[in-house]
This record gives structure tokens, C-alpha cells and sequence, in this order.
């Protein structure tokens, strides 16, 4: 029913990638992945979406960045949302459900 590899609307990635965050640090990979599998594969993020996304939330102070060791011995960068991202998440989550209900109500009249 829904299109595959959905194209996201602008400034949902960040709010996505917020999300995901929050529920534990990740590497990139990991973060594409969760969105992936999260959304039933209608959302698919390509690398070159998803690391100019990371690199501006860690320039806004959204979330930190540091080089650890992966479940496969390998180095990646781990992302961790911040305390200034979480207040971001929740303004970003409040305002999605303000426009997604507006939507909602247009789609449905008449």
C-alpha cells in the first residue's frame, strides 16, 4: 500500500534520527537499521542522507559523537543524544503532531 523507500519530509530525518537516539546510543549503520526495520521498510536512509544529518546535530550540540569499539571489533562512531537534544525531541515530536494532525483533518474533509 505505502510507497517503498518513502522520500522523508524536510526535517523529519533529524527528528527520526532524535528519536532513534533516545532509545540507545548507536552507530550509523545501526541508526539506518532501526529506522528501517522501525518504520516496516518504508523508510530506508542512505548514508549519504543520514552522516550530513549526523554531522549537523552534533555542530547543533544534539547529540555528541565518540570512536568506540562495535559487537563485531571494528571502530565506529557512536552517536548519544544530548540534554539539548532531548529538549529538541520534544519540541520536534509536539510540533510532528500538531502538522500531522492538520494533515489529517484537510485528508479528511469532505
Amino acid at each position: 500500500m505505502g510507497r517503498k523507500n518513502a522520500d522523508l519530509l524536510q526535517g523529519t530525518l533529524d527528528l527520526i534520527v532524535l528519536r532513534s537516539l533516545a532509545i540507545q546510543p548507536m552507530h550509523g549503520w545501526q541508526i539506518a537499521h532501526h529506522i528501517q526495520q522501525v518504520s516496516e521498510d518504508v523508510f530506508r536512509v542512505n548514508q549519504g542522507s543520514l552522516y550530513p544529518a549526523l554531522q549537523r546535530l552534533v555542530r547543533k550540540g544534539w547529540i555528541r559523537a565518540e570512536w568506540k569499539v562495535t559487537e563485531n571489533n571494528r571502530r565506529a562512531r557512536y552517536y548519544d543524544l544530548t540534554a539539548a537534544g532531548q529538549r529538541r525531541l520534544g519540541k520536534e515530536a509536539a510540533n510532528w503532531r500538531l502538522v500531522s494532525g492538520a494533515v489529517d483533518r484537510i485528508l479528511s474533509v469532505g
